[in-house]
């Protein structure tokens, strides 16, 4: 990012390739809707592109980035009160063409995705940072504002959840 700042254009293109995967889908996965996860989205690397010249690292860029994401999803759901996730079915990603271990593949991500959707707004958003985005727990504390034992916690309880969901047969 500072050398995005110092003009170096090819380096918002590193940024932008090496992070737009998670974060993509920590926005989609967020709002529940491609169209608007896609304008959010945008308006992620709007506003990177806007604080090209005033960037500071106090922290590391993904933390920054997902802080950026995270702030408009709040005020998002605030405006819409939208729930936070959602999987698609697509995410499904079969080993073998056996359809038993299919089967048992999409009751299993049918299991999480519920989970996932019963978790308080909270819990939801710091797995959802950790796994999409690789933030730590840390930097989850630093991108939702909230302090670093209560993102472990919420992270901690989050993961116990899923697991039983899954392990759940």
């Amino acid at each position: 990012m500072l050398a995005y700042g110092g003009g170096d254009a090819g380096a918002f293109e590193t940024l932008y390739a090496r992070h737009r995967g998670g974060l993509f889908r920590f926005v989609l996965r967020a709002v529940k809707d491609r169209g608007v996860a896609e304008e959010l989205f945008q308006e992620v690397w709007v506003r990177v592109i806007e604080a090209r010249g005033r960037y500071a690292p106090k922290a590391r860029f993904t933390t920054w980035l997902y802080t950026i994401a995270h702030n408009l999803l709040v005020d998002h759901w605030r405006r819409k009160g939208l729930s936070l996730v959602s999987l698609d079915d697509e995410d499904v990603a079969s080993e073998s063409a056996n359809p038993a271990r299919q089967a048992e593949a999409r009751e299993a991500l049918a299991r999480l995705v519920h989970a996932l959707e019963a978790l308080p707004a909270a819990q939801r958003e710091a797995f959802l940072l950790h796994e999409e985005g690789g933030l730590s727990v840390a930097e989850i504390a630093a991108a939702t504002g909230a302090g670093e034992e209560a993102a472990k916690s919420r992270l901690r309880y989050a993961m116990g959840k899923l697991k039983a969901a899954v392990d759940d047969n």
